[in-house]
């Protein structure tokens, strides 16, 4: 029992000091994807500041499309440290 709640929470761990974790299932390991069939840009085509404010303007509700009502709950508990550690990964 010790095993497998060690394991549980080295993975927790690790799925909250890795802000794009939660990113993974929609836009690829490497951000290659455009998620959800192409409803979203492809995170290595964007530029840091492009990034950045998208994720921002989810946060506020100021930005978005087809998915704004989802960003806005995958982008809530993001900080702006996140956010810039996102878009420095993955931005131009």
């Amino acid at each position: 029992m010790k095993k497998i709640i060690l394991i549980f929470l080295t993975i927790l761990s690790f799925v909250y000091s890795n802000p794009y974790a939660k990113c993974v299932g929609c836009h690829g390991v490497n951000g290659e994807k455009a998620a959800l069939n192409g409803k979203s840009k492809i995170l290595i085509d964007m530029t840091k500041a492009e990034i950045k404010s998208a994720m921002h303007g989810y946060k506020d509700g100021t930005y978005g499309g087809a998915m704004k009502g989802l960003m806005k709950g995958q982008s809530m508990s993001l900080s702006d440290n996140d956010i810039n550690e996102i878009a420095n990964k993955f931005g131009k």
